[in-house]
C-alpha cells in the first residue's frame, strides 16, 4: 500500500479489504454446497474415493505449474510448521476429517455427530488464539453465538435432537470432534501459510497436489472396481461432470476462500465458513425438492445476518 496515503484514507482502504475478505470466504465456502449437483450423477459410476482421486489429478493440471513458478515462496521459510502446515491442510483438512465424518454416521448417532460437528468454530477460534495469537474483538462471543445457533436451526429446526447422554459418549462422536478438530485447525494452518506471505494461489495449489499421494493409498486400500462403461454420449457427459465439479466447487472455491483468508482472521473466517450448510438447505430446497421448515428458514436468515454484521467490523478488530 502507498505510503503517502492520508490515515483516514488508508484506514477506510483497510475497512474496505477486511468486508471484501470476509464476503470471499463465505462465497467461497458457498460454492461447496452446489457439490451434490454434480457429485450424485458422478456416484452411478464411481465411488466417492474414486472421484475424489479424479478430481484431484485433474486440478494437478492447475497446481503443478504453480508449485513450480512460487517454489522460491519456501525460500528462507523452510521450518518443521511450514513443511507440517500444508500436509495437515491436504492430508487432515481434506482426506482424514471426511473419513472420520463419515465413518462417525457409520457407527452411531446422527443427530449427536450433526451436534458435535458444530463444535468446529471453537476449535479453530482456540487455535487461532494460540498459535496465530489472535485477539478476539469484544462483541465476537455474540456473533458465534448467533452464527452457531443458526446451524443449529439448519440441522434440527426448533426441536431438541433426540438423544441421551449414552449417545455423547460413543466412538461416532469421538469421530466427529477429531473431524472438527481438523478441519478448524486446516482454517488456522492455511491462514499461517498466508501470514508467511505465501501467494494464496501457491497454497490452493499445495492443497490439491500433497493429497494426491495419500489419495492413491486411499484407494488401493479400498480397492473399488472401476466401471466406465455407457454410451459415448453418456461418457462424455460424466467427463464435463467431472470437470465442472473439480473446476467449480473445487477449485474456484478455494481460490476465493485462500484470497479472502488472506485478509480475514482466522476466528472470523470459521465463521464465514458456515455459508456451506446455509447454501447446502437452499439447494437441497430448490433443486432436490426437500421441504424448508421455519427452523430452517430462521437459521438461513441468522448466519447470513450474523455474517453481514461480521462484514461491518473494521479490518483491525
Amino acid at each position: 500500500m502507498d505510503n503517502t496515503l492520508h490515515y483516514p484514507e488508508r484506514l477506510r482502504s483497510l475497512n474496505i479489504r477486511g468486508i471484501h475478505g470476509i464476503w470471499y470466504v463465505a462465497l467461497g465456502v458457498a460454492l461447496w454446497g452446489m457439490d451434490p449437483l454434480f457429485r450424485i450423477l458422478l456416484l452411478k459410476t464411481l465411488s466417492s474415493s474414486q472421484i475424489v482421486f479424479l478430481e484431484h489429478l485433474l486440478l494437478a493440471c492447475y497446481a503443478s505449474p504453480l508449485v513450480i513458478k512460487h517454489r522460491t515462496d519456501f525460500i528462507g521459510k523452510l521450518s518443521l510448521a511450514v513443511i507440517g502446515a500444508p500436509l495437515f491442510i491436504s492430508w487432515g483438512g481434506s482426506a482424514i476429517a471426511t473419513m472420520l465424518f463419515t465413518s462417525a454416521f457409520a457407527h452411531g448417532n446422527a443427530n449427536a455427530v450433526l451436534l458435535l460437528q458444530k463444535l468446529q468454530p471453537l476449535f479453530a477460534i482456540l487455535l487461532a488464539r494460540l498459535l496465530l495469537k489472535e485477539k478476539l474483538p469484544a462483541r465476537f462471543f455474540i456473533y458465534i453465538f448467533f452464527a452457531m445457533a443458526g446451524t443449529y436451526l439448519l440441522t434440527f429446526g426448533f426441536a431438541p435432537p433426540s438423544l441421551g447422554l449414552h449417545d455423547l459418549g460413543t466412538l461416532s462422536c469421538l469421530f466427529s470432534i477429531l473431524a472438527a478438530v481438523l478441519w478448524g485447525g486446516s482454517t488456522v494452518m492455511g491462514k499461517f501459510l498466508l501470514s508467511k506471505q505465501m501467494d494464496f494461489h501457491f497454497v490452493t495449489a499445495l492443497r490439491f497436489l500433497l493429497a494426491i499421494p495419500l489419495l492413491s493409498v486411499i484407494l488401493l486400500l479400498n480397492g473399488d472396481p472401476w466401471h466406465l462403461q455407457g454410451s459415448p454420449g453418456e461418457l462424455m457427459l460424466m467427463a464435463f461432470n467431472l470437470l465442472f465439479q473439480a473446476f467449480l466447487p473445487g477449485l474456484v472455491s478455494m481460490l476465493l476462500y485462500y484470497k479472502g483468508l488472506n485478509s480475514t482472521k482466522a476466528f472470523l473466517a470459521t465463521l464465514a465458513e458456515l455459508s456451506f450448510p446455509a447454501v447446502g438447505i437452499i439447494i437441497n430446497w430448490s433443486i432436490f425438492g426437500q421441504v424448508l421448515t421455519i427452523g430452517q428458514v430462521a437459521g438461513f436468515l441468522l448466519i447470513w445476518s450474523t455474517l453481514w454484521l461480521m462484514s461491518r467490523m473494521p479490518a483491525g478488530q
